[in-house]
This record gives C-alpha cells, sequence and structure tokens, in this order.
C-alpha cells in the first residue's frame, strides 16, 4: 500500500470540502474539521474516528495519514 501524504490546515479543509460536496453533505461553512472529516467517514463507510482515536486499524481510510493516530498492523 503506498504511503499517502500528510495534510493539514487549508489543505486538509479544502480536501475535506471537495469530498463533503461529491457525498452531498449540507453546510459545510462554520463546522469544525475533525466535525466534517466524521461526517464523510459515516458516508464512506467507516466508524467516525478522526482524532477521536490513539490507534487505528482503519487501512483504506484516506484521513489515516492526516489523523495523527499511530497506525496499527496486523
Amino acid at each position: 500500500m503506498p504511503k499517502r501524504g500528510y495534510l493539514k490546515g487549508p489543505k486538509l479543509f479544502s480536501l475535506a470540502r471537495k469530498k463533503a460536496l461529491q457525498f452531498d453533505l449540507p453546510q459545510t461553512k462554520g463546522i469544525k474539521l475533525a466535525e466534517l472529516i466524521c461526517s464523510i467517514q459515516e458516508k464512506e463507510g467507516f466508524e467516525p474516528c478522526f482524532q477521536r482515536r490513539d490507534i487505528c486499524q482503519q487501512r483504506d481510510c484516506c484521513w489515516q495519514a492526516s489523523c495523527n493516530a499511530r497506525m496499527l498492523i496486523e
């Protein structure tokens, strides 16, 4: 699996807004980044856990690199 780049700040928010538009999520202005990404994770079929855990097991989550959770590889 190729390593995904780490995004933060405006670049990460821009990516989240683009994905939110793809899923027809409601208004994204005024929402916190972590809340927005958790909403997107639900639409993608993942548990909404962005920046809520210390350890991550979701290998296919595109937010994992920016989440700061330690990746658990089995």
